[in-house]
Parts: structure tokens; sequence; C-alpha cells
């Protein structure tokens, strides 16, 4: 299994979030680190290439993934409309 690390962006935004959302946002990331080699998910785009977004809800979880380390790192937690910006 995959393990979760989180950019200091990322665990700053995870914290500013609604308890219920950001528990969320946990619970689809644990399923993304159980499921991550059966999905394929397109890359990002833009300012944002090699990175892949999570929807949970009308949130989104920017994360990058290391293959080789086996590591998910989460880069940026926001609402779908901010996300991107």
């Amino acid at each position: 299994m995959y393990k979760l690390d989180f950019s200091p962006a990322g665990r700053d935004s995870l914290a500013s979030l609604d308890k219920k959302v950001a528990q969320r946002a946990l619970d689809k990331l644990r399923w993304l680190l159980r499921n991550i080699d059966n999905i394929s998910a397109p890359p990002l785009k833009r300012n944002l290439s090699g990175l892949y977004k999570l929807r949970v809800g009308d949130w989104r979880v920017i994360y990058e993934v290391k293959r080789d380390q086996r590591v998910v790192t989460v880069h940026k937690v926001g609402h779908r409309s901010e996300i991107y910006r």
C-alpha cells in the first residue's frame, strides 16, 4: 500500500477546512491509497502539470504520485471554484 504525505501547503489547507469536509477528504485519500494501482487518473495541465485531482464533492485534493517510492503527496485541498487559481 502507498504511504500518505503532505506538503506544508497541503497540511495547512486541509487543517483550514470544516472538520466534516476534512474527514471526507481523508476518507477519500485512504480509498485512493488502497486503489491507486487500479485507477488511471489523467494528469492536470498548465501550472499543475504532473499533479492529479481527487474529487470530494465540491472540494478537490491536488496530489502527486511517486510510484517508485510508493508515496502520495497532497499539495493542496480547496473548493473547486478556487483550487485551480
